[in-house]
Protein backbone atom coordinates (compact mmCIF):
# COMPACT_ATOMS: atom_id res chain seq x y z
CA UNK A 1 0.00 0.00 0.00
CA UNK A 2 1.32 3.05 -1.02
CA UNK A 3 2.03 6.23 1.50
CA UNK A 4 -0.84 7.90 -0.65
CA UNK A 5 -3.33 5.47 0.14
CA UNK A 6 -2.69 4.62 3.83
CA UNK A 7 -5.48 5.35 5.86
CA UNK A 8 -4.74 7.74 9.01
CA UNK A 9 -4.31 6.17 12.21
CA UNK A 10 -7.23 6.35 14.61
CA UNK A 11 -6.12 8.75 17.92
CA UNK A 12 -8.80 7.17 21.06
CA UNK A 13 -10.21 10.04 22.33
CA UNK A 14 -9.28 11.59 25.89
CA UNK A 15 -12.29 12.91 27.61
CA UNK A 16 -10.96 15.83 29.66
CA UNK A 17 -12.39 16.22 32.88
CA UNK A 18 -13.27 20.00 34.49
CA UNK A 19 -11.33 19.90 38.02
CA UNK A 20 -14.30 19.95 40.31
CA UNK A 21 -11.67 20.35 44.08
CA UNK A 22 -12.88 19.09 47.13
CA UNK A 23 -16.22 18.04 47.63
CA UNK A 24 -18.94 20.21 48.61
CA UNK A 25 -22.09 19.88 50.97
CA UNK A 26 -25.40 21.30 49.43
CA UNK A 27 -25.32 23.86 52.20
CA UNK A 28 -21.87 24.85 51.25
CA UNK A 29 -22.03 25.00 47.89
CA UNK A 30 -25.10 27.50 48.25
CA UNK A 31 -22.63 29.67 50.09
CA UNK A 32 -19.84 29.35 47.71
CA UNK A 33 -21.96 30.03 44.87
CA UNK A 34 -24.07 33.47 46.69
CA UNK A 35 -20.21 34.32 46.52
CA UNK A 36 -19.69 34.62 42.87
CA UNK A 37 -19.47 38.58 42.87
CA UNK A 38 -16.48 38.95 45.25
CA UNK A 39 -14.14 39.34 42.00
CA UNK A 40 -15.79 42.45 40.97
CA UNK A 41 -16.24 44.32 44.72
CA UNK A 42 -13.57 46.60 45.71
CA UNK A 43 -14.85 47.51 49.04
CA UNK A 44 -13.75 45.50 52.17
CA UNK A 45 -16.57 46.38 53.92
CA UNK A 46 -19.11 45.11 50.77
CA UNK A 47 -17.14 42.03 50.17
CA UNK A 48 -17.47 40.69 53.88
CA UNK A 49 -21.11 41.98 54.09
CA UNK A 50 -21.45 39.33 50.93
CA UNK A 51 -19.39 36.65 52.51
CA UNK A 52 -21.36 37.27 55.97
CA UNK A 53 -24.55 37.46 54.05
CA UNK A 54 -24.07 34.34 52.04
CA UNK A 55 -23.65 32.47 56.27
CA UNK A 56 -26.71 34.17 57.19
CA UNK A 57 -29.02 30.55 58.07
CA UNK A 58 -26.28 28.35 58.09
CA UNK A 59 -24.50 26.71 61.18
CA UNK A 60 -20.76 27.46 59.78
CA UNK A 61 -18.99 25.53 62.28
CA UNK A 62 -14.92 24.38 62.28
CA UNK A 63 -15.93 21.89 60.01
CA UNK A 64 -17.84 23.60 57.87
CA UNK A 65 -15.40 26.41 56.72
CA UNK A 66 -12.76 23.49 56.82
CA UNK A 67 -14.50 22.04 53.67
CA UNK A 68 -15.24 25.64 52.01
CA UNK A 69 -11.23 26.32 52.26
CA UNK A 70 -10.30 22.69 51.07
CA UNK A 71 -12.15 23.78 48.24
CA UNK A 72 -11.42 27.19 47.50
CA UNK A 73 -7.85 25.53 47.74
CA UNK A 74 -8.14 23.09 45.52
CA UNK A 75 -9.97 24.82 42.45
CA UNK A 76 -8.12 28.07 41.66
CA UNK A 77 -10.31 30.80 40.46
CA UNK A 78 -10.88 34.31 40.98
CA UNK A 79 -13.89 33.76 43.32
CA UNK A 80 -12.36 30.98 45.19
CA UNK A 81 -9.03 33.41 45.38
CA UNK A 82 -11.08 36.35 46.55
CA UNK A 83 -13.13 34.08 48.56
CA UNK A 84 -10.15 32.68 50.86
CA UNK A 85 -8.58 36.23 51.13
CA UNK A 86 -11.68 37.75 52.23
CA UNK A 87 -12.35 34.74 54.79
CA UNK A 88 -8.47 35.33 55.82
CA UNK A 89 -9.37 38.49 57.38
CA UNK A 90 -13.08 38.08 58.26
CA UNK A 91 -13.39 34.89 60.01
CA UNK A 92 -11.39 34.46 64.04
CA UNK A 93 -10.34 31.10 65.20
CA UNK A 94 -9.27 28.19 63.55
CA UNK A 95 -10.82 28.82 60.30
CA UNK A 96 -9.06 31.89 60.06
CA UNK A 97 -5.92 30.78 60.68
CA UNK A 98 -6.09 28.33 57.91
CA UNK A 99 -7.57 30.96 55.03
CA UNK A 100 -4.42 33.03 56.49
CA UNK A 101 -2.58 29.96 55.64
CA UNK A 102 -3.26 30.03 52.16
CA UNK A 103 -3.51 33.05 51.25
CA UNK A 104 -3.39 36.72 52.23
CA UNK A 105 -6.11 38.88 54.19
CA UNK A 106 -7.64 41.32 51.13
CA UNK A 107 -8.09 44.98 51.92
CA UNK A 108 -7.11 47.74 54.28
CA UNK A 109 -6.62 46.55 57.83
CA UNK A 110 -9.27 47.27 59.76
CA UNK A 111 -9.31 49.61 62.97
CA UNK A 112 -11.63 50.10 65.66
CA UNK A 113 -12.94 53.62 66.65
CA UNK A 114 -15.43 55.25 69.53
CA UNK A 115 -18.18 53.18 70.90
CA UNK A 116 -21.34 55.05 72.51
CA UNK A 117 -24.11 53.41 74.70
CA UNK A 118 -27.46 54.39 74.82
CA UNK A 119 -29.19 52.71 78.20
CA UNK A 120 -32.42 52.24 78.45
CA UNK A 121 -32.53 48.77 80.60
CA UNK A 122 -34.43 50.16 83.54
CA UNK A 123 -37.73 51.95 81.55
CA UNK A 124 -37.82 50.07 78.19
CA UNK A 125 -35.36 47.07 79.28
CA UNK A 126 -32.80 47.54 76.13
CA UNK A 127 -29.64 48.97 75.13
CA UNK A 128 -28.18 49.86 72.12
CA UNK A 129 -24.69 50.10 71.13
CA UNK A 130 -22.69 52.09 68.56
CA UNK A 131 -19.62 51.27 67.32
CA UNK A 132 -17.27 52.92 64.62
CA UNK A 133 -14.58 50.99 62.63
CA UNK A 134 -12.12 51.95 59.97
CA UNK A 135 -10.81 50.48 56.60
CA UNK A 136 -10.25 53.73 54.82
CA UNK A 137 -13.57 55.45 55.26
CA UNK A 138 -15.53 55.47 58.72
CA UNK A 139 -18.65 52.72 59.07
CA UNK A 140 -20.70 51.71 61.85
CA UNK A 141 -22.63 48.73 63.70
CA UNK A 142 -25.58 49.47 65.42
CA UNK A 143 -26.54 46.96 68.07
CA UNK A 144 -29.77 46.64 70.06
CA UNK A 145 -29.59 44.64 73.21
CA UNK A 146 -32.78 43.42 74.59
CA UNK A 147 -32.11 42.55 78.52
CA UNK A 148 -35.34 41.55 79.35
CA UNK A 149 -34.26 38.97 77.05
CA UNK A 150 -31.20 38.13 79.11
CA UNK A 151 -29.38 40.54 76.90
CA UNK A 152 -29.43 39.03 73.22
CA UNK A 153 -28.67 41.27 70.57
CA UNK A 154 -32.05 41.49 68.72
CA UNK A 155 -31.10 43.95 66.21
CA UNK A 156 -27.85 45.14 64.15
CA UNK A 157 -26.97 46.40 61.11
CA UNK A 158 -24.25 48.46 59.49
CA UNK A 159 -24.16 51.85 57.90
CA UNK A 160 -21.49 54.15 56.65
CA UNK A 161 -23.31 57.27 57.99
CA UNK A 162 -21.93 57.28 61.61
CA UNK A 163 -23.16 60.92 61.95
CA UNK A 164 -26.73 60.05 61.32
CA UNK A 165 -26.29 56.51 63.56
CA UNK A 166 -25.59 58.69 66.46
CA UNK A 167 -28.53 61.03 65.81
CA UNK A 168 -31.10 59.00 66.27
CA UNK A 169 -29.83 56.53 68.52
CA UNK A 170 -29.66 60.08 70.60
CA UNK A 171 -33.07 60.25 70.27
CA UNK A 172 -33.94 57.06 72.13
CA UNK A 173 -32.16 58.25 75.19
CA UNK A 174 -28.79 59.98 76.55
CA UNK A 175 -25.80 58.99 74.32
CA UNK A 176 -22.92 58.09 76.36
CA UNK A 177 -19.17 57.49 75.46
CA UNK A 178 -17.97 53.68 76.04
CA UNK A 179 -14.56 52.07 75.98
CA UNK A 180 -14.07 49.78 72.80
CA UNK A 181 -12.96 47.37 74.95
CA UNK A 182 -16.22 47.25 77.45
CA UNK A 183 -18.54 47.34 74.17
CA UNK A 184 -17.05 44.68 72.70
CA UNK A 185 -17.01 42.80 75.78
CA UNK A 186 -20.94 43.40 76.06
CA UNK A 187 -21.32 42.38 72.47
CA UNK A 188 -19.63 38.72 73.37
CA UNK A 189 -21.90 38.08 76.15
CA UNK A 190 -24.76 38.74 73.72
CA UNK A 191 -23.79 36.52 71.08
CA UNK A 192 -22.55 33.97 72.93
CA UNK A 193 -26.09 33.54 74.09
CA UNK A 194 -27.30 33.89 71.11
CA UNK A 195 -25.13 31.57 69.70
CA UNK A 196 -26.13 29.16 72.52
CA UNK A 197 -29.84 29.94 71.66
CA UNK A 198 -29.89 29.56 68.42
CA UNK A 199 -34.09 29.08 67.76
CA UNK A 200 -34.66 32.42 69.20
CA UNK A 201 -36.44 34.89 66.71
CA UNK A 202 -33.89 37.78 65.90
CA UNK A 203 -34.01 40.64 63.23
CA UNK A 204 -32.34 38.49 60.05
CA UNK A 205 -29.80 41.36 60.19
CA UNK A 206 -28.44 39.64 62.96
CA UNK A 207 -27.47 36.83 61.58
CA UNK A 208 -26.83 38.56 58.34
CA UNK A 209 -23.99 40.33 60.16
CA UNK A 210 -22.78 37.61 62.49
CA UNK A 211 -18.95 37.29 60.52
CA UNK A 212 -18.65 41.14 60.68
CA UNK A 213 -19.64 41.07 64.46
CA UNK A 214 -17.62 38.41 65.42
CA UNK A 215 -14.57 40.39 63.21
CA UNK A 216 -14.59 43.16 65.54
CA UNK A 217 -15.17 41.58 68.85
CA UNK A 218 -12.12 39.34 68.60
CA UNK A 219 -10.24 42.74 66.88
CA UNK A 220 -11.23 45.03 69.75
CA UNK A 221 -9.67 42.15 72.39
CA UNK A 222 -6.40 42.09 70.16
Amino acid sequence: MSRKTQRPQRRPIVVVRQPIGAPLSPAQRAVVDRCRALPELTDPLEAELTVSGAVAGVVADEQFWAGIIEHAVSLPSRRNDRLLRVLAALLTGRPGEWASDAVRPWGPPLRVGGAWVCDRSVDAGYLALICVYRFVDEHAMVFLVDELAGGVVRQAFVTRDVDLARRRVAEQGPLSGIGAEAAHWLLAKSYDRLDRNPGLRVDPEVRRTRLLAGRRIALAFG
